[in-house]
């Protein structure tokens, strides 16, 4: 099981204004042939004397693009996070979230990191159409190889802290007359910004807690192989993801490997 909540993480981690010038008492003499924006210059101008003055354009209004954003989350509808997704599925949802990013244009966290703070609920993962742990990278059937039910996953983001926690509930299957085991796994990493939207994260540990008949059992962590016997590799353990559209309450990512997702604050 640790190995599958290993794949489940890597996949799950890879996305002045000018000051107010007095100018009603100019109004009166401005002809009304200008219009607004005309009128604004030659108030200001008449305030001012002859002096030459820059107008800045004014800053555009705060937009969260509802409809965009409810054809997105309509399309993601239904589809079980990814796993009952077909290729046509995928490509609706694709190219509604393509719409949402051209909108929202490019993602600056620079300034506004403030923006991934939160608990955040995934709703859809292009991965995981292939209905297994590993998404596009290899890994064990869910519900074939594995009685593994995916049940919410969800990603935990503290910006002072640096915390990056996927948050993921799973039923495990067990014989006959006993019930399935529900755990919710946390699997903790720390994040840090790569340039203005490129999330690098580093897996920590994993920490398992039974809930339903078993949560009065304590959590308790995975055990890590031995250094001397773990896998090799440069990345184990780490993954990148690009923040390709965000507000206050809807996110989009696009992993290391392509893989679209899509969250909603929770």
């Amino acid at each position: 099981m640790a190995t599958s909540l290993l794949q489940l993480s890597a996949l799950l981690s890879h996305s002045s204004t000018l000051t107010d010038m007095p100018t009603r008492q100019y109004i009166h003499s401005v002809p009304k042939k200008f219009t607004h924006s005309k009128r604004n210059k030659l108030t200001l101008k008449s305030a001012l004397g002859d002096s030459p003055v820059l107008e800045r354009p004014p800053k555009p209004p705060k937009v969260l693009y509802p409809e965009l954003k409810f054809k997105l989350l309509s399309a993601v509808s239904g589809l079980n996070k990814g796993l009952a997704a077909t290729e046509e599925d995928k490509k609706k949802v694709d190219a509604a979230a393509k719409e949402l990013e051209d909108a929202g244009g490019l993602v600056d966290l620079s300034t506004d990191l403030d923006k991934l703070q939160g608990r955040w609920k995934l709703t859809y993962s292009s991965a995981f159409s292939s209905r297994t742990l590993g998404g596009s990278r290899p890994g064990p059937q869910l519900g074939r190889l594995l009685p593994i039910t995916l049940g919410q996953v969800f990603q935990r983001i503290d910006i002072l802290s640096k915390d990056f926690d996927n948050i993921v509930e799973l039923q495990l299957g067990t014989l006959w007359p006993f019930p399935p085991i529900e755990v919710t796994a946390t699997l903790a990493h720390k994040f840090e910004l790569i340039g203005s939207a490129v999330i690098k994260i580093v897996y920590k540990k994993t920490s398992i807690k039974t809930t339903g008949t078993l949560s009065q059992l304590q959590p308790f962590e995975l055990p890590q192989l031995p250094e001397a016997i773990r896998p090799s590799s440069n990345n184990r353990g780490r993954g990148e993801f690009e923040v390709t559209y965000i507000d206050a309450d809807t996110r989009i990512t696009r992993g290391d490997r392509g893989e679209l997702r899509v969250f909603v604050i929770s």
